[in-house]
């Protein structure tokens, strides 16, 4: 008989549903419908990022300058508009510069074989320092009306950002699971060393997570400027880069790499949102919300560091070993008892 596999999303999707329930019990505007777009809208965002991050870090890698990559990027769009080019021209070209910042990173963690903590972390000042030197420091206003469709319009009464993020979700899920790239991202983070004599090519690859990590946080500096129709030169300095990490491990995505998936990512992100949405109308005060994810990103590590040693399926299987009831043997039927022993007897009695 074939054993079921449990999918190992299960328990973030558990988590997400007893924390919204909670939430809901708490406070009856948390389960008002208009509570639940901006919820949707404010992890549109941390999703996007998650989505970058995954990629990073199931190479075994980490994505520090997300953050800094949607503001420089917003602000890029935002001047591009400003000199009279379509918004559909400098979102391309905002897309194109977060790219060009993640394959920066690729680069240098791969030939210069430079950690990549060090390598973002670089890139985050930089990336945050551009939009300030370029504007000095001011705000720019986006002044063509059709560019808020990406932060604001709807599709069939669907914010258009959750629209972006579940086709970003399903095209990078094909990307890992159905296609040749997807083996590689998870072999490289699995053994790098085996995967080089295996024949896979170790820089494409690691080039590749970071280019895409810098076109989801391209993606997240649209959206915050297309919300504001203004471009901030510290949009994105905040909390993003904390909840995109946050989103990733509590996830399921390893921080030792090779280990995790897209649906899981969102799940993540899903539930970082919950929670900053759910103390926001709680009442709970701003600064207490980083402790909360701290403490978040703290539990997900210990349990990604357990999982290692024990899958989530394994431990289903030993919680229902624990709750069954041990079955004594039973005692044959009385005349069967009997019978045997007479046997037993007369094969005694001949032997003699």
């Amino acid at each position: 008989m074939t054993r079921r596999r449990v999918p190992e999303e299960l328990g973030i999707a558990v988590v997400v549903v007893l924390v919204g329930g909670i939430l809901s019990a708490m406070s009856a505007q948390f389960r008002t419908v208009d509570n639940l777009q901006i919820l949707l809208l404010n992890g549109a965002v941390i999703a996007f990022l998650a989505l970058g991050q995954t990629f990073v870090l199931l190479t075994g890698g980490i994505d520090l300058s997300t953050g800094s990559n949607v503001a420089m990027t917003g602000m890029i769009a935002a001047l591009l508009m400003q000199s009279g080019l379509p918004w559909t021209l400098a979102a391309l070209a905002a897309l194109a510069a977060g790219v060009v910042v993640g394959l920066f990173n690729g680069a240098l963690v791969h030939f210069l074989g430079l950690p990549p903590f060090i390598v973002t972390f670089a890139s985050f000042g930089v990336a945050a320092s551009i939009p300030l030197i370029l504007t000095g420091a001011s705000s720019v206003s986006v002044k063509d009306p059709a560019f808020a469709i990406v932060g604001r319009g709807a599709l069939f009464g669907v914010p258009m950002p959750v629209v972006l993020v579940a086709v970003a979700a399903v095209i990078l899920t094909v990307l890992l699971r159905l296609t040749p790239t997807g083996v590689h991202i998870y072999a490289v983070g699995g053994n790098a060393e085996t995967s080089r004599l295996a024949g896979i090519r170790i820089g494409r690859t690691t080039m590749l997570v970071y280019a895409i990590s810098g076109l989801c946080a391209a993606m997240g500096g649209l959206i915050v400027t297309s919300r504001l129709m203004v471009g901030y030169p510290s949009a994105g300095s905040g909390n993003e880069l904390f909840f995109s990490i946050a989103a990733a491990v509590v996830g399921g995505v390893s921080l030792f790499g090779g280990i995790g998936s897209i649906p899981g990512a969102l799940l993540g992100a899903v539930l970082i949102a919950e929670v900053s949405n759910g103390m926001n109308v709680v009442g709970v005060q701003s600064y207490w919300q980083p402790l909360v994810i701290g403490l978040i990103i703290l539990l997900g590590i210990i349990l990604d560091t357990y999982r290692r040693r024990v899958s989530f399926s394994e431990v289903l299987q030993r919680l229902r070993s624990r709750g069954a009831v041990p079955v004594a043997p039973q005692a044959p039927p009385l005349s069967e008892a009997v019978a045997a022993d007479g046997a037993t007897t007369s094969h005694t009695t001949t032997r003699r």
